[in-house]
């Protein structure tokens, strides 16, 4: 694999209630701790925590406007992050044609050595 994968990126993408926050985010445009927990099933001060994970990897920026901060998906970071996952999937994809290969070259010797 070319690339180096990240692994406190996709342990924060690991987690369903903040890839929804992204999709949110990405669909919207931005959004608040607040507006976000209004279409989520969890706590304002969950979803800030989760905000708080999203923003130390660099998947989200905030600004500050009035009280609350306005989030934003990070384009370029996100960009990054499907990078490394076409590339740990195109390794996998290599390491399941292997095992394929293997598998029915196995089963060929099976069947020749059974005739």
């Amino acid at each position: 694999m070319s690339q180096t994968v990240d692994d406190e990126l996709w342990s924060a993408v690991g987690d369903p209630i903040r890839r929804t926050m992204i999709d949110l985010l990405l669909t919207t445009g931005s959004g608040t701790a607040t507006s976000l927990s209004e279409r989520l099933p969890v706590t304002r001060q969950a979803v800030s925590k989760h905000l708080a994970v999203l923003d130390r990897v660099g998947l989200v920026h905030a600004a500050p406007a009035g009280r609350e901060r306005v989030y934003q998906v990070d384009e370029a970071q996100l960009a990054r992050a499907v990078a490394q996952l076409s590339a740990v999937g195109a390794t996998w994809d290599a390491r399941l044609r292997r095992i394929k290969r293997l598998a029915e070259t196995i089963e060929r010797t099976r069947r020749t050595q059974g005739e």
